[in-house]
């Protein structure tokens, strides 16, 4: 069944851990009901106290006190998160109405590298990022440079191991495959292959979002690309001349494909997530009829992962948005925005999960393999010596 199914690590069967699925929901809607953030405690001075070492709620006293502690915060950084990317825009405004914290959202548009330069850059200030969502090889260069504060949610057990860093540094998050969208008014016939995409019919209109060396769904078209061209987890290159080769041809172009440029018919093809791709999808009807299909050559599937920033300016806030996301509301609402939420197994036993919006999800590959971490390490960096020198900007 796939990343929406039965087998969800990346190396091997997902193990059940539904122990403390329920009691996080029932700790979290208890909380709901404490007074509104002290406006007058909202700066990001203020002195959170277990917060700022917490590896777990309990560490930081308890869910109510870390609750507490965060409205006193009254503020949450975010980066990197497109209100329309996996349903964040929903999740940003329940978040902030429930805890009654002001989440402010910096640079939506960028990618995984432009949140690890602002932890770098903005350590020290009140607008430093509090928590980042990054793709796998982003996380690990994080953590590699310190850069993370490590903790594990309440939820942590549904979480498979081969999905998170032992020591709570990064946890998965949401995940999707790499898909092929395109507009049914301006793209004929249907691609529905890498191979397909060579068609000389789709010349100036396939485009994937940004520098495969910058963002991590770029850089999952590059490896499904590699996978349907010879390529393999342990060789990445042919994906990168696939795309060179493809450029060349004038089929593939150096745009940075969005939701706006698919809508101005500038990207009518895009290879980006099928969550992506049918929020695009959604967010363009009456505009653009925009259909996708998973490719059948370049099967690629993966997940997005969390963290906190080790000099997190809200450090409380920061620890309580990770409980909210890992709670069965924040994945329910990653389920919204078509995306497979990590805990999804955990929760259908657990009859947890929103089955309206389970039975929504395109239908997922039988058999989906995934990178180990090292080959992951090792393709970022065949792309980073590789894209520019063959491909160039994109």
């Amino acid at each position: 069944m796939g990343l929406g199914g039965w087998r969800l690590a990346r190396t091997g069967r997902l193990r059940l851990a539904a122990a403390g699925t329920l009691t996080v929901v029932g700790l979290l809607a208890a909380a709901c009901g404490s007074d509104s953030a002290d406006s007058s405690k909202a700066s990001g001075s203020t002195d959170t106290g277990k917060a700022k070492t917490a590896t777990s709620a309990a560490a930081a006293g308890g869910l109510d006190a870390l609750v507490a502690a965060a409205k006193a915060e009254g503020k949450l950084n975010v980066i990197t998160l497109p209100p329309d990317w996996a349903n964040y825009g929903e999740i940003i405004a329940k978040f902030s109405a429930t805890y009654g914290i002001k989440v402010t959202s910096d640079n939506p548009d960028g990618s995984s590298a432009d949140e690890i330069t602002a932890v770098k850059q903005l350590r020290g200030q009140s607008r430093a990022p509090d928590v980042l969502d990054l793709g796998n090889s982003f996380a690990l260069q994080a953590a590699s440079e310190g850069l993370i504060a490590p903790y594990q949610v309440a939820t942590w057990k549904d979480i498979p191991d081969s999905l998170k860093e032992s020591g709570g540094q990064w946890f998965s998050d949401y995940g999707g495959y790499v898909s092929i969208a395109y507009d049914t008014k301006a793209v004929s016939p249907a691609p529905k292959s890498f191979a397909d995409l060579k068609n000389p019919a789709y010349k100036g209109k396939i485009a994937i979002n940004g520098d495969p060396t910058q963002a991590g769904a770029a850089f999952a078209a590059v490896f499904a690309a590699a996978l349907a061209n010879g390529g393999s987890f342990d060789d990445i290159l042919p994906g990168v001349q696939y795309f060179a080769d493809l450029k060349k041809s004038g089929n593939f172009i150096p745009v940075k494909g969005t939701p706006a440029t698919i809508e101005s018919g500038q990207t009518p093809i895009m290879i980006w997530w099928d969550y992506l791709n049918a929020s695009a999808a959604d967010k363009a009807k009456g505009k653009v009829d925009l259909k996708l299909n998973i490719p059948s050559d370049g099967v690629y599937a993966n997940y997005y992962t969390q963290a906190i920033s080790k000099t997190a300016p809200h450090p409380a806030a920061a620890r309580l948005w990770e409980e909210y996301l890992y709670s069965d509301e924040g994945q329910n609402l990653w389920l919204k925005g078509r995306a497979r939420p990590v805990r999804l197994e955990a929760m259908t036993t657990a009859g947890t999960v929103d089955k309206t919006l389970l039975a929504a999800l395109p239908e997922a590959p039988k058999d989906t393999r995934y990178p180990t971490q090292a080959q992951l390490d090792k393709a970022k960096q065949v792309v980073n010596d590789n894209w520019a020198k063959l491909v160039g900007g994109a």
